[in-house]
């Protein structure tokens, strides 16, 4: 059995009291979950490599709680996407970092590159999201932008002694997802591709698709290895969704599953000429509507379907 090790951490020095724990999945991995988004940090010799950041209201705990784990310093962040959940804390917690380049990176690379703090990296699209055209309001602060985008299928380092993939999965929940896979470590960061506590959000406005939400599942079970054969175990890849516990493979695939036979439900309607609401009618999402659905909220049950609707009409056109 996977052992994972649980610190609360509550903290008083932010506005508001912010309750979070800290899970350590390996020896050198760890989840901190009540920020916002989920957050994974990587620890070793070269320093600390955080994977979103959470809310921004939670931010100053968020730096206490990796400072109770490591006395190293926050080197990169990396974005799974754009949402403000998972990058309000982008400035407080590169602020609380500092460069790998402290002492000059070479190349005309100075000592104050990037201000000094830790590197933020992430897809292009979200820098561009999180940026404004000249002359609009900007809803993030210049420090909160990637200092790293790039645009190809996979963007690599080695960190820790590790193996770090940043895996783009265009038209998902957004156009900008990244999963994030420690290699060594055996843990894949899956952003909001993966959510056990709803049915996936797929924004569209935003180049989301279900078609793109199903195969960014189906590569994070490809990543992913069970625990097989020895299966009393209980060990494998760990599978870290935006929001939710941890998962094996197999919570992929039964959610992999879930979003497929929907989809399927959906583009069988819309060939019969079935409208939205007649399709909502069918209850299209019966058999899962009472474990990921909800009547309120940001992400509804008929928000779901209207998604799935919205990208399969439109592919029909």
């Amino acid at each position: 059995m996977v052992a994972i090790g649980i610190i609360a951490l509550r903290s008083a020095s932010v506005a508001r009291q912010s309750d979070l724990e800290v899970l350590r999945l390996r020896p050198n991995f760890y989840m901190i979950a009540g920020a916002g988004g989920n957050i994974g940090v990587q620890v070793g010799v070269d320093g600390v490599v955080v994977v979103d950041t959470g809310s921004a209201s939670n931010a100053d705990a968020v730096v206490a709680a990796i400072k109770r784990i490591t006395t190293q310093p926050i080197r990169y962040v990396i974005d799974t996407s754009a949402d403000p959940d998972h990058v309000g804390g982008n400035e407080t917690i590169a602020k609380a970092g500092e460069t790998l380049f402290t002492q000059g990176g070479g190349a005309g690379i100075g000592a104050d590159f990037l201000g000094g703090g830790a590197s933020i990296l992430a897809v292009e699209q979200v820098l561009t999201r999180m940026s404004a055209p000249t002359g609009q309001a900007q809803r993030f602060p210049v420090a909160a932008l990637p200092t790293e985008a790039f645009t190809q299928p996979r963007k690599y380092m080695y960190l820790n002694g590790e193996g770090i993939e940043v895996l783009h999965q265009p038209a998902a929940h957004t156009d900008g997802d990244a999963m994030v896979f420690f290699r060594r470590s055996d843990v894949v960061m899956a952003g909001d591709i993966l959510d056990t506590t709803r049915f996936p959000m797929i924004d569209v406005a935003k180049g989301g698709t279900v078609q793109g939400e199903i195969e960014a599942l189906r590569k994070l079970v490809d990543l992913a290895i069970p625990s097989v054969p020895i299966v009393s175990r209980e060990e494998g890849t760990l599978i870290i969704p935006g929001h939710g516990r941890v998962c094996d493979q197999l919570d992929v695939v039964e959610y992999r599953d879930m979003v497929t036979i929907v989809r399927d439900r959906i583009r069988d309607l819309i060939k019969e000429g079935r409208t939205l609401e007649q399709i909502k009618a069918t209850s299209p999402t019966r058999g899962y509507t009472r474990r990921y659905g909800s009547d309120t909220g940001p992400w509804t049950t008929n928000d779901f379907v209207e998604a799935v609707y919205r990208g399969l009409a439109q592919k029909a056109k």
